[in-house]
């Protein structure tokens, strides 16, 4: 078995409007990145459309039709659904295939017919809310993929690690009484959305929030990472790992204030992949979040990807 990278051309058809962080160019990045001789022995595959049951577990079916209807024709240009969301023409497509993404990773790992998967996709999810697009999100693909394994493959706990710099609030309150899946967090704090608090920790304590300032780095997230998270992870026992993998903790970042650099998202995989040896057969899938410099996206992708492919 190989690594599994799942992705697909749709998601360069998700335009934004000029100057937008979460542009087009992030995801040709991580492909040009990907393309390298040192990813040849990747597994690929493209993402297929979730289907509307998938995606409900997460989401009420009337946020998804209401998604759907307000995505705009050919000929309608982009639309805003908040202050920084909105949506172009290939906009939902991109969305579902980004749930669907997830899900066929969780299938492949599940299935033993890959040891690890990473899903190369846009928009980012772990913003989105049951029933609210916010922060660039419009489907919370690792929440979809957490239910998935569940539903579809009977795993009976899912930990979710999330690196990303701001914090998952969507992923946080899809899951704030579930006993079944912890999710724990790095990100700097204060900073959007606002939640993340290390008192937030759900009606089952399964939310783990570490937030960091601004100004810290590898040192500080290592840290914080071997005393509250990786500790509580390995206690929960999962029996698949997925990870919100957002590179925008990176000191090159324009959205963050953290310093993180490239070998602290190989330390922080390999730690999980340690854990996930132990209590999940190694099953991991990883689903792309945010990461706004487009070299500093690349090469952490890279070296995340290259970590995964180590098992």
């Amino acid at each position: 078995m190989t690594t599994l990278l799942v992705t697909h051309p749709a998601y360069s058809r998700h335009e934004t409007p000029r100057g937008h962080p979460e542009r087009v160019d992030r995801i040709l990045a991580v492909e040009a990145m990907l393309a390298d001789p040192l990813f040849d022995s990747l597994e690929r595959e493209l993402a297929p459309e979730a289907s509307f049951e998938a995606i409900e577990a997460c989401h009420p079916l009337t946020y998804i039709e209401t998604l759907q209807r307000l995505n705009p024709h050919d000929d309608e240009g982009i639309v805003q659904i908040d202050g920084d969301t909105s949506m172009s023409p290939g906009s939902f497509e991109a969305a579902m295939r980004g749930a669907g993404g997830a899900t066929l990773a969780v299938d492949r790992v599940m299935e033993g017919k890959a040891k690890n998967a990473f899903s190369a996709s846009r928009p980012p999810g772990h913003h989105a809310e049951p029933k609210r697009a916010m922060g660039f999100c419009f489907f919370n693909n690792v929440a979809v993929a957490a239910r998935h394994a569940q539903r579809a493959h009977g795993a009976e706990r899912i930990a979710i690690m999330d690196f990303d710099v701001h914090h998952g609030n969507g992923t946080q309150a899809i899951f704030w009484k579930d006993p079944s899946v912890l999710y724990a967090s790095t990100h700097e704090m204060p900073l959007y959305p606002g939640t993340g608090a290390r008192s937030e920790k759900g009606e089952a304590d399964t939310i783990v929030n570490a937030p960091l300032r601004a100004g810290q780095g590898g040192a500080e997230f290592r840290e914080a990472m071997n005393t509250l998270i990786l500790p509580r992870i390995l206690d929960f026992s999962p029996d698949m790992i997925l990870i919100s993998a957002g590179f925008d903790a990176h000191a090159r970042d324009p959205l963050g204030s953290l310093n993180l650099v490239e070998e602290d998202y190989a330390w922080a995989t390999s730690a999980l992949m340690q854990i996930a040896d132990r209590t999940a057969d190694g099953r991991i899938v990883s689903v792309l979040e945010g990461g706004y410099d487009l070299t500093a996206l690349a090469r952490s992708t890279g070296v995340h990807v290259a970590t995964l492919m180590q098992a």
